[in-house]
């Protein structure tokens, strides 16, 4: 071989070797069909990519969830409806970008981010990666500075900093979500993204248009599922809204992120691992289970220097009021604190509902002064005085001057109830809050 052929060799073999192998995408055919949970042979395609099944009525789009050997499992994003036995499965690659973009303000979105509000399409042509990746913890900002929610009770006695990610946990009818509304109007973050995941239909439209309203709203990105969608959607929901969470927080914007709620994206992943054959482990949820909960809450918190913060509340569905469930007592243990909802308070039309005695936010000694930790430790000692002698009181088992802090808290206790209510249409500001503790805590005597 001459110099020129194996020089003109050499060139092609480094064109070559920059040129990714073809390989057709080969379709393959439906072979079972059990539950929400569809099996296909003869095609091959990643776990998290998209299928086209034709149907009766057009294509389905599924989600590749697993495989074995050569089947693959997967799950339909939207209804189940007009398989056939032997459908044509078709691979379509990975999922397309989340498109973002100041003109998500004011939208309401699908899990898949897709308009739902029949607005028109999004006027945007930004993408962003479903997909993030894991912040390192040491390029993280610290929490040293108070975000106001608008809530007296919660910015006096449970302070919440900016990164900071606290858990609602409440049972059913306490009022979360009036909660939630009250925050998106009182509080100061420049961007509110809302969750609403496996909610009632009916309740996404009440929190959108009467506890939400237009002036929360405009400064708002609402993605909802309700409970009839697909357990994929309700999963993609949830990392949706923290996606666009984070596309704002890299922006600098201070982000509140309220998801309502964490317990159906648990309940939604158990029903994919459920599904593929992934063994139950505590009360029926799998390993996936605890394993995707901490993945999707570290993706909150503070962004590194020159990018804003996302403070997260996720409300956390108690069942049977039981504070020991495992979703429950998993997200204890991965968030920065608790505010729990009483049944009791709220049966007495003490509204918020939040037990101080059980609640606590583990950033607040860090972004609060220390005249401001004295004043709320005065007023939980003598709050929780009055509780523990409770049924002393009521039955006239306590003789009034029998113990001067016990007359004291008694003496207290209205005042204290009217500081911890708030109706829902009011927004306490922090510093108004801070001001009405001190002056109550200068009146307790501990």
């Amino acid at each position: 071989m001459s110099a020129r052929s194996q020089h003109l060799l050499h060139n092609l073999t480094q064109y070559t070797q920059g040129i990714a192998p073809f390989r057709p995408v080969a379709s393959g055919q439906l072979v079972r069909v059990v539950g929400l949970t569809l099996e296909a042979s003869g095609c091959r395609a990643p776990v998290g990519s998209l299928c086209a099944i034709e149907t009766m009525q057009g294509e389905l789009v599924a989600e590749v969830i697993g495989f074995d050997d050569e089947l693959l499992y997967l799950m339909p994003i939207d209804e189940l409806r007009g398989v056939l036995p032997g459908a044509r499965v078709i691979p379509l690659g990975e999922q397309s970008g989340l498109n973002v973009g100041m003109s998500l303000l004011g939208r309401v979105l699908d899990g898949s981010g897709q308009p739902l509000d029949g607005l028109g399409p999004l006027n945007t042509d930004q993408k962003a990666s479903r997909h993030s990746p894991a912040m390192n913890p040491l390029a993280r900002r610290p929490i040293h500075e108070p975000l106001d929610v608008g809530v007296r009770a919660i910015n006096a006695m449970l302070t919440v900093g900016k990164g900071q990610r606290m858990g609602l946990f409440a049972g059913s009818g306490v009022g979360k979500s009036v909660l939630l509304g009250m925050m998106t109007r009182g509080t100061t973050a420049d961007i509110i993204v809302v969750g609403l995941v496996g909610e009632r239909g009916r309740e996404v439209k009440e929190f959108i248009e009467e506890i939400l309203g237009p002036e929360g709203r405009a400064r708002s990105v609402v993605v909802a599922a309700p409970a009839d969608t697909s357990p994929l959607m309700r999963l993609r929901a949830c990392e949706t809204s923290t996606r666009i969470a984070e596309y704002f927080r890299d922006l600098g914007y201070d982000v509140l992120l309220l998801m309502d709620s964490l317990t159906r994206y648990a309940q939604a992943q158990r029903e994919i691992a459920l599904a593929v054959g992934e063994p139950p482990a505590t009360k029926g949820y799998p390993p996936s289970v605890f394993a995707k909960l901490p993945r999707l809450v570290e993706r909150a918190g503070n962004g590194g220097p020159g990018q804003g913060s996302i403070t997260a509340f996720y409300t956390v569905l108690t069942e049977g009021d039981d504070q020991q469930d495992p979703i429950a007592d998993a997200s204890r243990a991965i968030l920065d604190g608790h505010i729990v909802l009483s049944r009791a308070l709220a049966d007495s039309g003490h509204y918020p509902a939040i037990d101080i005695e059980a609640s606590i936010s583990r950033v607040a000694p860090m972004v609060i002064s220390d005249l401001h930790l004295e004043c709320m430790r005065k007023v939980k000692q003598v709050y929780s005085l009055y509780q523990q002698n409770k049924d002393l009181i009521s039955i006239g088992a306590y003789a009034q001057g029998s113990d001067p802090r016990i007359d004291n808290a008694i003496r207290l206790q209205p005042v204290m109830n009217a500081f911890l209510r708030q109706t829902m249409r009011d927004a306490i500001s922090f510093a108004d809050s801070e001001l009405m503790l001190t002056q109550l805590a200068a009146q307790c005597k501990v």
